[in-house]
């Protein structure tokens, strides 16, 4: 009864101050409103449930705002992907053929089989040509005190026989996995494995770096894979010393090289698997010296190269309608370029007679 009571007293306390505080606020804002109709207000009269409503409409355009930004992002790298491919020379369809036949490489009698027994003409063909720009060389290892940069390396295939002969070589590869197979195969030879570098790049990766430091450089069935001959041979440039070498051994672009090379080689015969060349990629012997001789290269030897499928061997021709090498020499700026006409004949015949017929030079790649 007595806590009764207590409590109605406390709740009549409590409605009284609540009527007094109201009233107070009732004549404040009368006060107000008389003293506002006397002078003219420059604060906006914003209500508080204003200030709410902006700040979710803030709140949401920020959300949109850092949702349209993170979709940009997302769709942004392949952009970037597309225009950095647009400027290499790799083709990345290429990558996918070659990286599947990775393992194959140093299978003597499989798919890389006319790659190996091209190496009887084209390590001659290479050493020859730059023995001519060296008073003397050591015996044995005549190709010493070189630096050599083979692009498309592959497995290793041309880059060993150079180490062998002395040189110092560097094979790059844009397949991650040929130059995995390409350092096993050399790590069991401790001379190679000293004299040959090799690195999983592009050419444009390198040539910074590599900027008029290599003796020669050598492009072996490398420039019917690339997107754009034109860069791929200024970056050839830029990587050669003045007067040094272009070595480019590539298909010729004719209706033969079309039925041999691909209809027969790939579709009927099966020498090379299929899809692993496009006709349109294949460049004449015309088109090449023209895009070597604007960008400062003067072409020295054009030789055409027959290979025959059924003993399995190349050998030289004057016939360029199909394989061809080209040997070109970056200008110094003193010289007067040598046409390639002029030693054409001469060249192709020394190099048939000399390296072609001779049995010792299997055995001397092959040490």
């Amino acid at each position: 009864m007595w806590g009764g009571r207590k409590l109605s007293s406390f709740g009549n306390r409590f409605l009284g101050v609540l009527r007094s505080r109201c009233w107070s606020t009732q004549a404040e804002g009368a006060r107000l409103t008389s003293s506002a109709e006397n002078q003219v207000s420059w604060t906006p009269q914003t209500k508080p449930w204003v200030f709410s409503e902006y700040r979710i409409m803030w709140f949401k355009s920020c959300r949109m705002t850092f949702a349209c930004l993170n979709r940009m992002k997302i769709y942004r790298y392949p952009w970037r992907r597309l225009y950095s491919t647009s400027q290499t020379t790799v083709d990345n369809s290429e990558i996918k053929t070659f990286l599947a036949l990775a393992h194959r490489w140093w299978d003597e009698q499989g798919v890389y089989a006319p790659l190996h027994s091209m190496n009887d003409l084209r390590v001659p063909f290479i050493r020859d040509n730059l023995l001519k720009t060296v008073a003397h060389h050591q015996s044995g290892k005549p190709l010493s005190g070189m630096k050599i940069l083979d692009v498309g390396c592959g497995g290793g295939l041309l880059s060993e026989p150079l180490g062998r002969l002395g040189a110092s070589v560097i094979g790059i590869d844009p397949v991650d996995e040929n130059i995995k197979i390409a350092q096993h195969h050399k790590s069991f030879d401790p001379v190679l494995d000293k004299r040959i570098e090799y690195r999983a790049c592009s050419l444009e990766e390198i040539v910074e770096e590599t900027a008029e430091t290599c003796d020669a450089v050598v492009a072996s069935e490398v420039v019917e894979h690339v997107i754009d001959l034109e860069t791929f041979i200024q970056c050839c440039c830029q990587v050669l010393k003045p007067g040094g070498s272009l070595f480019i051994t590539t298909i010729n672009k004719t209706q033969l090289s079309y039925a041999l090379g691909i209809v027969f080689s790939e579709q009927i015969a099966g020498i090379v698997p299929k899809g692993t060349h496009t006709w349109e990629k294949f460049v004449s012997p015309e088109k090449l010296e023209s895009i070597l001789e604007s960008n400062g290269l003067s072409v020295q030897t054009v030789a055409g190269m027959l290979y025959n499928p059924l003993s399995g061997y190349w050998h030289w021709s004057e016939n360029t309608s199909l394989n061809y090498a080209a040997h070109a020499v970056k200008s110094t700026g003193q010289e007067h370029p040598v046409p390639a006409e002029f030693v054409f004949k001469g060249e192709t015949e020394e190099l048939r007679d000399k390296d072609s017929t001779n049995p010792g030079v299997q055995e001397e790649l092959k040490k």
